[in-house]
């Protein structure tokens, strides 16, 4: 048995989980997310607590055990608080700003890259080598994050380039000269 898979998920005070078909909602202060599981899971919402059940032990089952119950939990704290991830900007010049809900970034390009998020995505830039990505849906927040940083990648001579807060980029030596 799955051991993240067997354990019960708790439902917080505010939370409402409720199960129509093979559709997951899930409501809370922070808004409301839906998510499609696998019809061969059997997921129940008890009194406080929401379980899943696998029909078999075959290797497909297994896999998607854990995987069903991560999502749920996933959606129930993100409702309940959110998620954030913060995205470092490094480098002399590199600089981003928000002009309205369009990210602007200066990361040593002949021109701006101008990013919309998407709906459900709130981009917070404290100071302009900060930028936060704030959001209820796990999955999109890292996604978005990712994108940004895809923009401009840490190189490993000098470090420059958009990062994850607290990301270690290992740099290389330079050329050696005689």
């Amino acid at each position: 048995m799955s051991r993240i898979g067997k354990m019960p998920i708790p439902i917080p005070q505010g939370v409402q989980v409720e199960k129509k078909g093979s559709v997951i909602t899930v409501k809370g202060q922070h808004g409301v997310l839906e998510q499609k599981i696998h019809s061969d899971m059997d997921v129940t919402v008890e009194e406080g607590k929401v379980l899943v059940k696998r029909p078999g032990d075959g290797r497909f089952h297994r896999a998607l055990h854990g995987l069903t119950r991560t999502l749920i939990n996933n959606m129930i704290s993100g409702v309940r608080t959110g998620y954030e991830k913060t995205l470092e900007i490094v480098g002399v010049g590199f600089r981003a700003e928000l002009k309205g809900k369009t990210l602007v970034l200066q990361i040593g390009f002949s021109h701006p890259i101008y990013f919309v998020p998407p709906d459900g995505i709130t981009l917070v830039v404290p100071n302009p080598n900060r930028v936060t990505v704030k959001g209820i849906d796990r999955q999109l927040v890292g996604q978005v994050a990712a994108k940004i940083r895809f923009f401009r990648p840490p190189e490993s001579y000098k470090g420059k380039g958009i990062r994850y807060e607290g990301e270690y980029v290992r740099k290389k030596a330079g050329k050696a000269t005689a």
